[in-house]
């Protein structure tokens, strides 16, 4: 901690971290052991998150994420789509396919931002807020397959005909962005993806990746 920083909302921020770590939530006495604060302070803070919505306690009294994370949540994709679009906009004219971004919504993958080709004759249809399964399609999949890779080593995922018949898509995943997990991919109308598509993938998500750092 240095002069310019609050203590105590360091520690708020702490605990929303904690809690969103875990899926079954975690009790004060499990919060004060990993903050090493006493309970009562750990009791203050998770009132006053309390207040905000941001944390709520089950009746066994263990605390979890609440949903006012969500209405903070809601101005995060506008940003991350902002930052993704001049990447997206190169990658689709390149490729002469749709390219798309996709974060993990829950269990699901979902577009949050989507750039068409502007020179080729016909291209896959593609909309913002599609959302499909983590496990169907190259952009979810890149995301499961990062998941499995280790840290550091990008690498991209082929799919044909999973979301669309007569499509095939290729998909890298976002890489060292804290918080944000995802992948950046293109979609066409191709018996294969061609040769060269994979590695300007995965170059495109590193660029997204570092606009997002």
């Amino acid at each position: 901690m240095t002069a310019e920083t609050s203590q105590t909302l360091d520690r708020g921020l702490r605990v929303l971290k904690l809690l969103a770590d875990t899926d079954h939530g975690l009790t004060v006495t499990e919060l004060s052991n990993k903050l090493g604060v006493n309970r009562t302070v750990v009791y203050r803070l998770l009132a006053t998150l309390e207040q905000h919505a941001l944390v709520r306690r089950d009746l066994g009294g263990r605390a979890r994420v609440g949903l006012g994370v969500l209405r903070l949540g809601r101005q995060v994709h506008p940003l991350v789509r902002e930052a993704a679009l001049p990447a997206l906009r190169a990658l689709a004219e390149d490729i002469g396919a749709t390219a798309h971004l996709t974060l993990v919504d829950g269990t699901e993958a979902l577009a949050v931002a989507v750039v068409e080709p502007t020179w080729t004759d016909y291209h896959v249809a593609y909309r913002a807020g599609f959302r499909h399964a983590l496990d169907r399609g190259a952009a979810g999949r890149a995301i499961l397959a990062a998941r499995q890779a280790p840290v550091g080593e990008p690498g991209y995922t082929l799919t044909h005909g999973e979301l669309e018949a007569g499509a095939c898509g290729a998909a890298a995943a976002l890489v060292g962005v804290t918080g944000v997990e995802g992948s950046v991919g293109v979609v066409m109308l191709a018996d294969a993806v061609p040769e060269r598509v994979g590695p300007r993938v995965v170059d495109a998500a590193r660029e997204v990746a570092d606009a997002l750092r």
